[in-house]
């Protein structure tokens, strides 16, 4: 009977960054931190955020993603990652449509397109995040980079 495995070279995620309770700790809260480059020529297709390891000491673990800084919400808006039950994808403000403005018959439709290296920063708002004593957070990315072949 054939075996099915999983390659993970072809997971599909361009960027992959780890962070646990420790990094968030040391980030402190309503601070940021630049987590990825989206090179010169590139675009998002995809973010997404697994909790590996549940959080414990706080419960109110809250995480941004995008290029904004200050409000870097534009990939992942306002996730509650202590209390996220499966992964998360897309749910910032360039995923979102409003209703029948955008029809995608297949594909994706890759967002924030970038003529210059823009960083992609990571957002913590969590008031107990000095009491946490677990976590541990999977974020992947999928940037588009066709700037690689000019």
């Amino acid at each position: 009977m054939p075996k099915i495995t999983v390659n993970e070279a072809a997971s599909g995620f361009t960027h992959i960054v780890t962070i646990d309770y420790v990094d968030l700790i040391a980030l402190g809260t309503g601070n940021q931190k630049a987590i990825a480059i989206l090179p010169a020529g590139s675009a998002v297709e995809l973010v997404g955020i697994h909790k590996a390891t549940a959080a414990a000491g706080s419960t109110s673990v809250v995480l941004d993603i995008g290029t904004t800084s200050g409000t870097p919400t534009e990939f992942i808006s306002s996730l509650d990652a202590d209390g996220m039950t499966v992964p998360v994808y897309n749910t910032g403000t360039l995923f979102v449509q409003s209703a029948g403005t955008t029809t995608i018959k297949g594909g994706a439709l890759p967002v924030k397109p970038v003529a210059a290296d823009t960083p992609v920063y990571l957002k913590l708002t969590d008031a107990a995040v000095a009491s946490l004593t677990a976590g541990k957070w999977i974020i992947g990315m999928k940037i588009l980079n066709l700037g690689q072949f000019a």
